[in-house]
């Protein structure tokens, strides 16, 4: 064997144990168990941005549909969970504006509004408009279609008006 392949190995070996220490540091796991999943979610996120940057960037059908699901039943923590797994990159505008009306559909109330949930609505609508500004949802169970909408929804929950203090408010329905 030619020496100068020897020495390109030793070089390529020192390079690769440097960056397992550099990992494990990183990392800081506790077992060795833990080195593995750690592994296993940096390659992953590196995958995932590499996607972005190409361009062939997709959500997770499947986490999406759990997502969904837990939405129809009125389970919005858990739809919220399901979405940000379905959509870790925040890429996809029909994810984030079911995210969006998660927080508004948990948000609100018969006699008051959540006001953190609500402007946390209103961060993932931000986030809608600049992936899509002409989105249209196409999901006939929503009655908000567009951001516009659900837009409005949260502002007007988030004040304080008069209107507020009608005793009728009670009889509203939720859209």
């Amino acid at each position: 064997m030619n020496q100068k392949y020897i020495q390109i190995l030793g070089v390529i070996l020192v390079a690769v144990y440097g960056i397992f220490i550099v990992f494990l540091y990183w990392a800081e796991p506790k077992t060795i168990d833990e080195v593995s999943i750690k592994a296993r979610s940096t390659v992953e996120d590196a995958v995932t941005k590499g996607q972005v940057i190409a361009g062939t960037y997709e959500i997770d059908q499947a986490k999406f549909n759990e997502g969904l699901s837990a939405f129809r039943q009125d389970n919005f923590v858990l739809a919220r969970d399901n979405f940000g797994k379905a959509d870790s990159e925040q890429r996809d505008a029909n994810t984030q504006f079911y995210t969006a009306y998660s927080f508004y559909r948990q948000g609100w109330g018969r006699v008051s509004n959540d006001d953190a949930l609500f402007k946390q609505g209103l961060e993932a609508l931000n986030r809608v408009v600049l992936l899509d500004r002409n989105f249209v949802s196409t999901d006939p169970a929503l009655q908000l279609k567009t951001p516009a909408e659900l837009r409005n929804e949260l502002e007007e929950g988030l004040k304080i008006t008069s209107d507020d203090f009608n005793p009728l408010k009670i009889l509203r329905d939720r859209k």
